[in-house]
């Protein structure tokens, strides 16, 4: 059906020179116009709601806007394509040489520089006949006998009809990531880019939002987002152009800055995939899409469900020992957990990883922590009908250990002064553009893999920044192609480690959410959201992180009722419910717990099994954000495909004094359906909330939603129900409903 649609659409716009004019990419509710004339420009028209062409242009919404430009013909106007040739010649005028239909759906158009023949630049676009995305990226060609120098190299141009655009990024820092920024886009340009060479999101995602009509809302307003599938430096560019028929301009890929691309005589250069999907109906739908998209086609595994683990890191830290290890894994498949992860501290045969300062790239078991090796807690995990993980991170060294007393020059750093270390004082950066270097990391998964086929889980970390922006293995003339050929290298690594070991888990982690973005998704099956144990802060976290990743990739773990990072108390209710929006876990050791602290979290782990299907899979709608109106209380749902369940999350944070409730109205329902209404898992075993039994049509959940008088409730005593309860702060409910008919 798909090639037949696109085949049609060829045959309509079929001139008498036998060349296609115009070129519709279509997906369920979307629809993006190209035209294309041999020996011009390429041209976009349109992107918006699907529609037949002729009315599109009827309406004026049929755009002229040269879809790739390059420098050199308009100069003051924004361009995609900066190419420094061999004679220093940076002008080029890029025109339609060919068209070719993509297999799957979407066009490639081969443009050619009327200057420089030897230069050609393929710019693809791919739709899905399932979901309503479109990518683009660009291949660059250089069919010369000298090499040019790629001075700029956007994936994406998308012209936008608008000049009351809003912007919605996300940005942080450790501990802090993923806050929802919006802001009107004025006059001038609006640049968001990373430069940090490796852990690329740490402080920008690449990733944003744009509300067409002045405003972001849920379920009201046309949006356009995108989001770049690239693992190193971004540069995103919003210009108010000041032009009638195109007021706002976007361009987006590889950051340009210290990145002059030294591309070979007879070689390509093909560009990361900018991916895009517009709704017409808010940023909820814009987000859902997003999800679906990536859980079907580029998340690794990511139609399947997550185990609910517990990780060792927040518990003991660098404490790590076999006793520690025997115990911990006894413990939590007490309370119905099925993996147990070993984070850092388990390695260092000449020098036992006792702190951040030495050890890594050394990947042997420590004999003084563990004597018997890996093995014995693997084993210790499947006597208790657990899967086992274990911590590594190796694209780095330190100072202080066997590797780097062997191989001091495979660090990025340069010859002539002393480097900049990473975490603890000693960390370096591996020279991934190495070959043997890129063996070297393979081989770290490959030999712990090989020596412990039973594991099933891996945590790779990432806890460093290119600090020394220059490789010992690169020549000097091709120094500035570092930070590209770097990010090339690791994708290399990952498609060799994936080719071996198609289906082990692996979590991408690096200090939290520094790492988190698109180009990871075909390698990694979840990432680690943040290293923020505040479940508090976490809402914002996962509140921002949810408006473009799938919440089955976000691990969520629960961590101890006090938190180092915020000096605040949190009760153990409030905790899982906020790990439970996406993949939960636990982060703590379990035998701090009070008797009844393990009952309720064994409770909460049983309960979450049964909702999880829906969390993990579903549709996600936002009904209150944390980041507007009053910020009392946050709230969001998820729902089946065919609507016969959904789960309801609700967090009040902090009590006021008569403070009023909130009309919380539901969306994604059946209308016409009736829903069973449940508490997962209420704070006292046998006093769930009142709305707990009730069966209410699908009509009112959403028209006249639902109030939940137990979220406002104070106690009179501090600690109440066991001790469970340390304030009257930090309330929640989560509520399963199940349609009847």
């Amino acid at each position: 059906m798909k090639r037949l649609l696109l085949t049609l659409t060829l045959l309509f716009a079929l001139t008498a020179s036998g060349f296609a004019k115009d070129y519709a990419l279509h997906t369920p509710n979307t629809m993006m116009v190209l035209s294309a004339e041999e020996g011009k420009p390429l041209y976009f028209r349109y992107y918006g709601s699907k529609a037949k062409v002729d009315d599109i242009r009827a309406v004026g919404r049929m755009v002229k806007y040269e879809a790739y430009p390059a420098f050199g013909t308009y100069c003051d106007k924004p361009y995609a394509a900066l190419v420094k040739q061999h004679d220093g010649d940076n002008a080029a005028k890029l025109v339609v040489e060919k068209v070719e239909m993509r297999p799957g759906g979407g066009f490639s158009f081969l443009l050619r520089d009327v200057a420089h023949p030897t230069l050609a630049v393929k710019v693809n676009y791919f739709s899905y006949e399932d979901c309503d995305v479109i990518k683009m990226n660009a291949e660059y060609i250089n069919e010369g006998k000298k090499p040019v120098v790629l001075q700029k190299y956007m994936s994406a141009v998308l012209p936008i009809q608008s000049d009351n655009c809003v912007l919605l990024h996300i940005d942080g820092s450790t501990k802090n990531e993923y806050n929802e920024v919006v802001e009107p886009l004025t006059s001038g340009v609006r640049t968001i880019s990373s430069q940090s060479g490796s852990r690329t999101a740490i402080h920008h995602n690449a990733s944003f939002m744009l509300g067409l009509d002045g405003r972001l809302d849920e379920t009201d307003c046309p949006v356009i987002a995108g989001t770049l599938s690239w693992m190193g430096n971004f540069h995103f560019e919003f210009y108010n152009t000041l032009q009638a028929r195109i007021p706002t301009l976007f361009m987006g890929g590889i950051n340009p800055a210290a990145s002059d691309y030294t591309l070979a005589a007879k070689s390509s250069l093909t560009t990361p995939e900018m991916i895009f999907t517009y709704s017409a109906n808010g940023k909820g739908e814009a987000s859902r899409t997003l999800h679906r998209w990536a859980r079907r086609h580029h998340l690794l595994d990511g139609t399947k469900e997550r185990e609910v683990l517990l990780n060792s890191w927040e518990g003991v830290h660098f404490d790590i020992s076999e006793t520690s290890m025997v115990d911990m894994t006894r413990d939590f498949a007490a309370l119905g957990g099925e993996m147990f992860v070993v984070d850092d501290g388990w390695f260092g045969e000449k020098y036992p990883r006792n702190n951040a300062k030495t050890s890594l790239g050394d990947w042997n078991h420590a004999p003084d922590k563990l004597p018997r090796g890996v093995q014995p807690l693997i084993d210790m995990a499947h006597s208790n009908g657990m899967k086992f993980g274990i911590w590594i991170e190796p694209e780095m060294v330190n100072v202080k250990s066997e590797l780097y007393e062997k191989h001091p020059d495979w660090v990025l750093r340069h010859p002539d002064f002393d480097p900049s270390y990473g975490r603890g004082g000693g960390q370096l950066l591996l020279d991934l553009t190495n070959p043997k270097v890129q063996d070297h990391v393979f081989g770290v998964v490959d030999n712990l893999l090989t020596k412990y086929p039973e594991i099933y889980y891996i945590k790779w970390d990432n806890n460093m920044t290119m600090n020394n922006a220059s490789s010992l293995y690169l020549p000097k003339e091709l120094q500035s192609n570092l930070t590209v050929d770097f990010t090339l290298a690791l994708e290399n690594i990952l498609k060799r480690i994936r080719a071996k070991y198609p289906h082990v888990v692996i979590q991408l982690c690096a200090s939290g959410g520094a790492r988190l973005n698109y180009g990871y998704m075909p390698y990694f099956q979840e990432m680690w959201t943040s290293d923020q144990t505040d479940a508090y802060h976490r809402v914002l976290i996962q509140w921002g992180a949810l408006n473009f990743y799938p919440s089955n990739m976000l691990a969520a773990h629960v961590g101890s009722p006090f938190s180092k990072y915020t000096q605040r108390h949190i009760p153990i209710k409030y905790r899982f419910d906020v790990a439970s929006m996406c993949r939960l876990g636990m982060e703590m050791v379990p035998s701090t717990m009070n008797d009844s602290e393990r009952a309720y979290a064994k409770r909460a782990i049983a309960e979450y099994k049964k909702i999880r299907p829906i969390v993990q899979q579903g549709d996600l709608y936002r009904l209150v954000s944390p980041y507007e109106g009053l910020r009392d209380f946050t709230s969001l749902m998820y729902v089946s495909e065919q609507k016969d369940k959904a789960v309801l999350f609700v967090y009040r944070h902090i009590v006021k004094h008569d403070m009023s409730n909130i009309i919380i109205r539901l969306q994604g329902l059946d209308p016409n359906a009736t829903y069973a209404i449940r508490e997962v898992a209420p704070e006292v075993e046998n006093k769930p909330v009142r709305l707990n039994g009730k069966t209410v049509s699908g009509h009112v959940l959403m028209q006249e939603g639902v109030v939940i008088p137990e979220l406002v409730k104070t106690y009179s005593q501090n600690r109440s129900h066991g001790e469970m309860r340390l304030s009257n702060d930090y309330r929640s409910v989560v509520l399963e409903l199940t349609k009847i008919n």
